[in-house]
């Protein structure tokens, strides 16, 4: 028995193979990456800084039976004068 999860996964492979986009899975990424940039802005103010420098951002799926996404994002906080 398949689950909802990797028939989904299967339908945006098929859209790769054949060019296609996913549009609700790419929304849904680019939504999780705002969130994490926001909270990372949020962060830094909160640390006195004014800029964030040496981004790094990094999104998978937790495992093969979840549609869980994790988005990790770091950087520097820093202060420009």
């Amino acid at each position: 028995m398949l689950g909802r999860n990797t028939i989904i996964r299967l339908f945006f492979t098929i859209g790769d193979l054949v060019g296609g986009r996913a549009g609700r899975y790419e929304k849904e990424l680019r939504s999780t990456r705002e969130v994490a940039m926001d909270e990372m802005v949020a962060e830094a103010v909160g640390l006195g800084g004014n800029a964030v420098v040496g981004i790094d951002l990094d999104d998978k799926f937790i495992d093969q039976t979840s549609d869980m996404l994790m988005v990790s994002i770091n950087g520097a906080a820093v202060v420009l004068a």
